[in-house]
């Protein structure tokens, strides 16, 4: 913990900047010669330790997402910068990117728990505000940890703890965090991170709970990490999404850019909760427990709200070509029709013309392709639960999500697994057998006569196929 919280203070120049703390001298260059007990003895230390904490948790979600979503059939990388491995997916325990997600993990935990113990202790200032800032970033250290790692510590120098135990502990801390939980949109928060937590968890009685009472909080809400160019917190993750590294599956092209610039300085916000996940949640319990009807009138009750979202108008977007020498041909006419997989009915209005004079609209906290008919004419469990999954890619699009609804799961680092005595057993990255190898998950064909795409793997069906497994749709 030590070397974290030495590199946090450097971390703190920007939010000592947006304070006004003492710790900048004069002419408003960084005092470079502040240490620990200088921090915990100036003017309001815990807002200066908040503010920098809240830094690092936007810098670390961008890595997340920039990451998470090349590994899923979400994004491919068609280019040379970012990794090219994920995409395969290859996860070793020494690939650099595995190691930094993981102390992006170990930093905002530690982070969280320095401010609420030792920051604390020292601010006679401290507010109610300022503990459930950090206490939601530290529950959602282990949300990231219980979603995409196989086993992590969850104390600094700890053993590894799996998956299902990481969850358990963001339950904890969302239980502390609750009641200082103020505004409804802050309880409609945490309610909904206990439900996620506990919807991965298998709990559909607890997770269904949380999501009724998010709802019932602000049916609305949406929490965002935001980004400051001035400042130099930039989101990584929209310059990829952005330019023209990463190309989304064919049938996601209408989803994308979610992450845009309409002036050279715009930094777009990612999205870290919203209520749209309490209704799929609602929704899957719903099927779970046969209840089909109940499953479509909650299905029903979400397309309302994504269709209540904003759209951004007038990107230009016409740099972006699909291919622009990248590795793989993206199609980029409207006329291509989209199957999901060769079984699949080809679909028209998934691909949007970018190409000059055009400009495109995106939705950019929520979007889908999925209709009222398609509601309506739901007829079974299955049919349904793929339905589902196919909304829970397009709302959590570029949101770092999917990894884990396809069951993937990172390794435990080579760095932490020498010296973590229970390693055996993590250091190799979980992939269930019905993820397809070898780029597959990002495969398809393209016939330019008869203007058509067909992805080779319908990856909703593959989780509803192998829903009874332990790998995917928890509830089931």
């Amino acid at each position: 913990m030590k070397k974290i919280i030495e590199r946090c203070f450097a971390v703190m120049a920007v939010a000592v900047l947006l304070t006004g703390c003492d710790l900048v001298t004069p002419d408003e260059i960084i005092n470079p010669n502040v240490d620990e007990s200088t921090f915990l003895h100036s003017d309001n230390p815990m807002e200066t330790w908040v503010n920098g904490t809240e830094k690092e948790f936007a810098l670390h979600m961008s890595d997340f997402v920039e990451l998470m979503e090349i590994l899923s059939d979400n994004y491919f990388n068609n280019y040379t910068r970012s990794s090219k491995v994920f995409d395969v997916p290859q996860l070793l325990y020494n690939d650099a990117d595995v190691t930094k997600l993981q102390r992006n993990v170990g930093a905002l935990r530690e982070m969280a728990e320095y401010g609420l113990t030792t920051v604390a202790g020292a601010d006679p200032a401290v507010t109610d505000a300022q503990r459930f800032h950090l206490l939601y970033i530290k529950a959602y250290s282990f949300l990231l940890a219980g979603d995409f790692f196989r086993a992590l510590p969850v104390t600094n120098g700890g053993e590894a703890v799996e998956w299902d135990g990481q969850l358990w502990k963001a339950i904890e801390v969302l239980d502390e965090a609750l009641p200082l939980a103020k505004s409804d949109d802050d309880r409609a928060f945490v309610h909904t991170l206990y439900a996620r937590a506990a919807h991965r968890l298998g709990d559909r009685t607890l997770a269904a709970d949380h999501a009724r009472q998010a709802l019932s909080a602000s049916p609305r809400f949406c929490r965002q990490v935001r980004f400051d160019h001035k400042n130099g917190v930039l989101n990584f993750a929209q310059e990829a999404i952005w330019s023209d590294w990463f190309q989304p599956l064919p049938r996601l092209d209408f989803l994308d850019p979610k992450y845009f610039q309409m002036s050279s300085d715009e930094q777009c916000p990612i999205t870290i909760a919203k209520a749209e996940e309490d209704y799929l949640i609602l929704a899957e319990a719903a099927l779970a427990d046969n209840r089909l009807a109940d499953a479509k009138a909650q299905l029903s009750n979400l397309l309302r709200l994504v269709e209540s979202r904003p759209v951004q108008a007038g990107i230009n977007d016409q740099l972006e070509g699909r291919y622009n020498g990248g590795l793989k041909h993206f199609p980029n006419d409207p006329v291509f029709r989209v199957q999901a997989s060769p079984a699949d009915s080809l679909r028209a209005g998934l691909i949007i013309d970018r190409r000059p004079p055009f400009l495109i609209s995106i939705p950019y906290v929520s979007g889908t392709s999925v209709t009222q008919a398609m509601i309506d004419g739901l007829d079974n469990h299955d049919s349904a639960l793929e339905l589902l999954y196919l909304m829970r890619q397009e709302i959590f699009f570029a949101e770092g999500r999917r990894p884990a609804d396809l069951g993937i799961r990172l390794p435990l680092c080579e760095v932490e697994a020498a010296n973590v005595s229970n390693a055996a057993g993590f250091i190799d990255a979980y992939i269930p057998s019905f993820v397809p190898l070898n780029g597959g998950l990002d495969d398809f064909t393209i016939d330019e006569e008869a203007k058509t795409v067909t992805i080779k793997y319908n990856m909703n069906r593959v989780i509803v196929q192998n829903a009874r497994s332990a790998d995917v749709a928890p509830f089931e």
